[in-house]
């Protein structure tokens, strides 16, 4: 835990610590092989991170890694299982 501004406040060890759907993205986020091995599951062999999402999941404080999932499927065009969806899916 780090102190900071009089308040405790837990730093999440984002290459280490377990991970889950309900996983708060904290200021402190870092894209680690936890990370992908989290997105792999949940999304999927294709899932790759790029420079606009690995830019947008330093934004998003407070929200969770499923709105990311959502976030990366909406992306790349996929459904919540992982199909194609528009014009060539």
């Amino acid at each position: 835990m780090a102190i900071m501004d009089t308040a405790m406040i837990e730093v999440r060890d984002w290459h280490s610590d377990p991970i889950t759907a309900d996983t708060r993205i904290d200021a402190h986020y870092r894209n680690t092989q936890n990370v992908r091995r989290f997105f792999k599951a949940e999304i999927g062999d294709h899932f790759k991170f790029d420079r606009p999402f690995m830019a947008w999941m330093k934004s998003p404080a407070g929200l969770t890694l499923r709105d990311a999932v959502d976030e990366w499927s909406l992306r790349h065009g996929r459904d919540s299982t992982g199909v194609r969806i528009g014009k060539d899916g």
